[in-house]
Parts: C-alpha cells; sequence; structure tokens
C-alpha cells in the first residue's frame, strides 16, 4: 500500500507540476521525492505523473489517486488534530488564511491578547485572494480562515465576528476633504478607484459604485489597500476602503483623509471559516469568542457580532 509520505510528495507534485518546487515544499531533495514517486508508481503497478524535458503532466489515475491523497492526508491530520486537543485547548500550530484587506489591519489587534492567554498557541499565517484561500481550506493546507461573510458552501462552517463600515477616502485638497460626512448623492462625478478583480472587496465596492450610480474605474485598480491609497493621494480618483484599514493606515496620514457615509453606511462581515466536521471546531468558536471580546475592547468603529468571551 502507498505510504502517507508517497502520498504527500505525489500530491506536491499534482500542485506544483514540478518536482523540484514540490521537494522544497516537502522538505526533500528532489532525487528523493522522484525514488518515492517511481516507487509509487511501482507499488500501484500504473504511471502517476509524466515526465518530460519540458514539462510535467499528471495522468488520469495520477490525478484520481492524488485528489483521494489529498483527503487521505486532511484525515490524518484531523487525526492528530484530535491528539493535540485532548492535551489543552489552543496549545498548537493553527493554519490561518486571511484575505488581503483584512488581515495586516485585523491581526494586529487580536494576537496580543491571544499569545497573552493561550502562549503555546501558534498562528501560521497566509494571505491570499479569496479563491486560492478556499482551495487552500478544502484541500487541508489550511485549518481555519478570515474571511468575507455569506460565504454559502454547505461543506464549510462559518462564525460572523464583526461588521466593518466602508468609508469614503479622498486627497486631502479634494472637495469633499472638509465634509464631515459624506452623503452618497455627493460622490457623483467621481471615479472609484478599487482593488483588481480577484478581491472580495472589488465586488463590495463595484456593487456600492452600482447602487449610487458613481463610475468605477477599470483602467486604473490596485492591488493592496496600500498602492491604492497612493493613487488616492496623487489625485487619481477616490476610494472607499474598510474602517479598520482607516485607522491603520489612514487617519494618521497628511496626504489623504476619511470620511464616514452619512446615515447607515455600506459595510461588510468579516468571519470565521472552517471544515465541518472538523475536531477542531470547539476549539475554533473559543478562539472566536476570544477574538471578539478584543474587538470590542480595541476597536470601536466596528460592530463585534459574535459571542464575547471574557476569560
Amino acid at each position: 500500500m502507498p505510504t502517507i509520505q508517497q502520498l504527500r510528495y505525489l500530491v506536491a507534485v499534482a500542485d506544483h507540476l514540478h518536482f523540484r518546487r514540490a521537494a522544497e515544499t516537502c522538505n526533500v531533495t528532489q532525487p528523493t521525492l522522484s525514488a518515492q514517486i517511481k516507487d509509487l508508481e511501482v507499488r500501484l503497478g500504473t504511471t502517476l505523473v509524466e515526465r518530460s524535458r519540458s514539462k510535467v503532466m499528471m495522468t488520469s489515475t495520477g490525478k484520481e489517486i492524488s485528489e483521494r491523497g489529498r483527503r487521505i492526508l486532511r484525515e490524518v491530520a484531523e487525526i492528530h488534530g484530535i491528539a493535540k486537543s485532548q492535551q489543552s485547548v489552543l496549545s498548537s500550530v493553527i493554519r490561518i488564511g486571511v484575505v488581503q484587506s483584512v488581515g495586516s489591519y485585523f491581526l494586529p489587534l487580536v494576537i496580543p491578547d491571544l499569545h497573552a492567554q493561550y502562549p503555546k498557541l501558534g498562528l501560521y499565517v497566509r494571505e491570499g485572494l479569496p479563491d486560492v484561500l478556499l482551495s487552500g481550506l478544502e484541500d487541508g493546507s489550511l485549518d481555519l480562515l478570515f474571511f468575507p461573510l455569506p460565504l454559502n458552501r454547505i461543506e464549510l462552517e462559518a462564525q460572523s465576528l464583526f461588521r466593518e463600515p466602508i468609508q469614503v477616502v479622498v486627497p486631502v485638497d479634494h472637495r469633499l476633504a472638509n465634509e464631515p460626512e459624506i452623503d452618497p448623492a455627493m460622490l457623483k462625478g467621481e471615479t472609484i478607484l478599487s482593488l483588481e478583480p480577484g478581491h472580495k472587496l472589488y465586488e463590495l465596492v463595484r456593487k456600492i459604485s452600482d447602487d449610487y450610480g458613481v463610475e468605477l474605474s477599470h483602467d486604473y485598480e490596485g492591488t493592496s489597500l496600500d498602492t491604492l491609497r497612493q493613487m488616492v493621494a496623487t489625485g487619481m480618483g477616490v476610494s472607499l476602503m474598510p474602517a479598520l484599514y482607516v485607522k491603520s493606515e489612514v487617519t494618521h496620514q497628511d496626504l489623504v483623509v476619511a470620511r464616514p457615509f452619512r446615515g447607515t453606511p455600506p459595510s461588510r462581515t468579516i468571519g470565521m471559516i472552517w471544515r465541518k466536521g472538523t475536531s477542531r471546531e470547539d476549539e475554533f468558536r473559543l478562539l472566536a469568542e476570544i477574538i471578539c471580546a478584543t474587538l470590542s475592547d480595541r476597536a470601536p468603529e466596528i460592530t463585534v457580532l459574535g459571542n464575547v468571551s471574557r476569560r
């Protein structure tokens, strides 16, 4: 039968379609990985990987076995998680994925309290685009996501954390810079700069722009909120940015200013997502309570939605 290690190597080859990069991912030498893949093919009596000088391709059998192997590796990780959870809660590593428009501004608010209460807890954090993070959660390379909600996937469980208002960011010399609040009608004639497609925030800004009848720029799109802020500062347009980013990066700037919407502002909901049936669900729900308690104390700009634990 295949070994767990051989399945891990096969999945890495399927992910990278490159033996050297697959070996680096698995922290082994390329000859070791190649030899184990060849041994796996001998054991199973079939070719799993087609090799040539120019490329690596998975055979149809290799694709199917690598996907089944991926599920097996996820179950093995769950076994490890069950054993860890019996020792003490929040005492091992959680592999976290976070969308780029959330991570750098949200995590610094909550990590100090988490570390103080649970010093053995380790957080491996990976920022990325939504589709990449969801794939990582589904294949078991990530345990948990901090992610915009709602997300309708029956195989995933979600817990709301907070609602975050969206604010208008303009150059300091803009006609709206001296307004205490922005009525949507004031945006008429403005060009809205947003992140490029693929980001959840892009979808939200596009919807807001459609609702308010404002032009969304498709010629100049940012790869991050920081690049958007720089573009706004040069007068290329105005932007719509979430409150935690504004608190972290805009409030103390002298080139751009942020203004809230008048009345009920547009907002986004951020939550936690994990695989249904995971052995760590109780830990994740406890984690959510601790995070909500911290945000209640440190982030008055947002509305906390989850249960609050005062541990």
